[in-house]
């Protein structure tokens, strides 16, 4: 998964409390606390860096003594962590998410310091280990076959140098690009790595590439007009039966991405033959029902994508990739204008109701 990482474990432990003093019913500080600090440009890679050994420890509380008879709190512990992260226990249970940037999650409580009530002996922090899950926050995720043209894609979109090449996975990690549009407005696009037939089932990337999609606001689907083949022992598959395939391995994996957004980026368009096969594409995606039995039953999704747009694009001559971008646009202001109605619904609801 080259320099990406998505993953880490780390132990942490909260700091141990302080020592009481018997005679004088003195209390010992409680001990430091381990934070989790949301950062932007924070990496999970620089993390792991900095602290090899993944161990975060806060300090101990001060011991009461007979001038300072309430001992002072240990050193709090903080670890900045990218945003997107979810936090996860050993046994795989989420327990935490930091998605914006100065969000905080307490990972490790310190203990308490020695009192009357603990006989004045301290108490031990809380210890355990955790996983950080990164999830990369896009507005739109590039979701489609190998040598669909991604990365082409997302070169000629925005400014991002992601790696091409005539020849599958060329993308190992993911990769995020930026559109700068005329009044300086930026929609980060992420360009995932290809999908393949049961990466719901974790093959190839399965996992590790659909985790990403879960955070993107929307999707768009790029496939290649003349088909679509892995290897000589793989299938041979039409643009539309490759659209079906995709739908299938986003359905498998949680329909709910079936429910986001989704554009169609018909690439490769200044191949030979290309006019007529997207008008039999266009054909096959107006009654797609029509045209089922063209695939094994265990491959045809139970809902098929409804797409905003269909934009036939070229990223060898340029062809639609300024429709493409003005498509992008309209469909994300649209969806923040529905987000900002909803939230001002509810707002007038509230204030009704407390009325």
């Amino acid at each position: 998964y080259g320099n990406f990482i998505d993953d880490l474990r780390l132990y942490v432990r909260g700091g141990t409390g302080g020592m009481g003093y018997p005679r004088l019913g003195g209390e010992g500080g409680r001990g430091g606390d381990v934070w989790f600090v949301a950062q932007e440009r924070s990496t999970l890679k620089s993390i792991r860096e900095r602290y090899p050994q993944k161990r975060f420890v806060a300090g101990a509380g001060a011991n009461s003594s007979v001038k300072a008879l309430k001992g002072e709190k240990g050193k709090d512990c903080e670890v900045h962590v990218p945003l997107g992260i979810s936090v996860l226990c050993d046994d795989g249970r989420q327990i935490g998410e930091l998605n914006a940037a100065g969000e905080r999650f307490l990972a490790a409580r310190g203990g308490l310091g020695g009192s009357l009530a603990t006989n004045f002996m301290p108490c031990k922090g809380q210890r355990r280990i955790v996983h950080l899950d990164l999830k990369l926050i896009a507005d739109v995720g590039l979701v489609g076959f190998p040598n669909a043209g991604k990365s082409s894609l997302l070169s000629k979109i925005s400014h991002a140098k992601p790696e091409i090449a005539n020849y599958a996975f060329t993308t190992v990690q993911p990769e995020l690009g930026k559109i700068m549009y005329a009044d300086y407005k930026q929609i980060s696009v992420a360009d995932l790595p290809g999908l393949i037939e049961g990466a719901h089932a974790n093959k190839g990337m399965g996992h590790k590439f659909l985790k990403h999609v879960e955070r993107t606001k929307q999707l768009l689907l790029v496939v290649d007009i003349s088909g679509f083949q892995l290897s000589i022992k793989t299938q041979f598959r039409t643009a539309f039966e490759t659209i079906l395939l995709l739908t299938k391995e986003l359905e498998l994996y949680k329909e709910e991405l079936l429910t986001k957004p989704a554009l169609l980026a018909v690439n490769k368009m200044d191949l030979p033959c290309a006019k007529d096969n997207l008008n039999e594409l266009m054909k096959q995606l107006q009654n797609p029902q029509d045209f089922l039995h063209l695939l094994q039953d265990e491959m045809i999704p139970a809902n098929t994508i409804e797409f905003k747009d269909i934009i036939p694009i070229s990223t060898y001559t340029g062809e639609g990739i300024e429709e493409l971008k003005a498509c992008i646009r309209k469909s994300i202001d649209e969806e923040a204008e529905q987000e900002n109605e909803e939230y001002r619904k509810k707002k007038l609801l509230l204030l009704q109701t407390s009325g």
